[in-house]
């Protein structure tokens, strides 16, 4: 029961409301009365403290680690069935089954709980987290607590207690098949608190392959909505997953409470206050590889003739 409970209102706090207070700053006009990104704080404390999340990602600011080892996936392939849900903040499906993560130099075990995702209008800018200044057009979240722990309160008092894996989209000339459940699911969740059930769906198939997982960020921060807890160690990825324009655009046919287009739904990024983005040694190849192709294609350019 209590490994329910905690399932259950892991969705409510990650994206609480505090009294339906916070919004995103799409919803705010002269006559709401929400409280925008940059008045969080005023709902709840903790969104101005320092160690807040998203962050831009600066590369060649960040620090190699050697211990960001591949990570180890158990369940990430058992299909299951599940509930995706309009909560009035963003789209939301709860993961039912036994997946965890391991691995890539996190303390434990962390066992999935549910994902959600943030976008922008229709298909543009809407990514949460920033790589070198640069927003993606929407950003999927898998929210993992310690495997140890069986109330989510427990694991939120802990400064590591909560792991999300967060995975970028780009637009693609080609439709991402994979996904076509989960967007045609969308067309039922119009309104707030609309639900539809999310048939045969498995974690791996919505994610890169594993071989594709390797090149990965890392940093300790917060919940991206109120009460913005910073008990969050990020893990962000380089590859990014291809969807096409049409089903990127799907997100934005959903409404918030209000029946405005549910739109803009991320939270700018925050100060990084002298924290330390460690870099996995995949990504420290590939961003060397990119660094030298770019000194060679300047050399080649300051040394052709006028």
């Amino acid at each position: 029961m209590r490994c329910l409970l905690s399932a259950y209102l892991l969705p409510l706090i990650l994206h609480s409301c505090t009294g339906a207070d916070w919004c995103y700053q799409t919803q705010v006009s002269c006559d709401s009365h929400c409280k925008g990104p940059d008045q969080w704080s005023k709902v709840n404390a903790d969104c101005g403290k320092n160690r807040q999340s998203p962050i831009n990602i600066v590369t060649k600011k960040t620090k190699l680690d050697e211990r960001l080892t591949p990570f180890k996936f158990t369940g990430y392939q058992s299909v299951f069935d599940s509930t995706m849900k309009n909560n009035g903040h963003s789209v939301q499906v709860s993961i039912p089954i036994t997946a965890t993560v391991s691995g890539g130099n996190l303390e434990e075990t962390y066992k999935a709980v549910q994902f959600h995702l943030h976008w922008g209008t229709d298909g543009g800018p809407g990514s949460e987290h920033t790589i070198d200044g640069e927003q993606y057009p929407m950003e999927l979240h898998i929210v993992h607590m310690k495997q140890r722990y069986n109330r989510l309160e427990d694991a939120l008092r802990d400064p590591s207690g909560v792991a999300v894996l967060g995975f970028f989209y780009e637009e693609s000339s080609s439709s991402n098949r994979k996904y076509d459940l989960f967007t045609h699911g969308l067309r039922s969740i119009q309104n707030t608190n609309g639900n539809t059930t999310l048939r045969k769906v498995s974690l791996n198939q919505l994610i890169p392959p594993e071989s594709n997982m390797t090149n990965y960020y890392r940093y300790d921060g917060s919940l991206t909505t109120p009460g913005c807890t910073e008990a969050v160690v990020w893990t962000v990825f380089e590859n990014p997953i291809p969807l096409d324009r049409e089903q990127l655009r799907a997100f934005s046919t959903l409404k918030f409470h209000d029946g405005k287009p549910m739109v803009g739904t991320f939270r700018p990024v925050q100060p990084r206050n002298g924290r330390v983005v460690y870099r996995s040694s995949s990504a420290a190849i590939a961003a060397s590889a990119v660094l030298i192709l770019a000194s060679i294609c300047a050399a080649f350019g300051l040394s052709r003739p006028n």
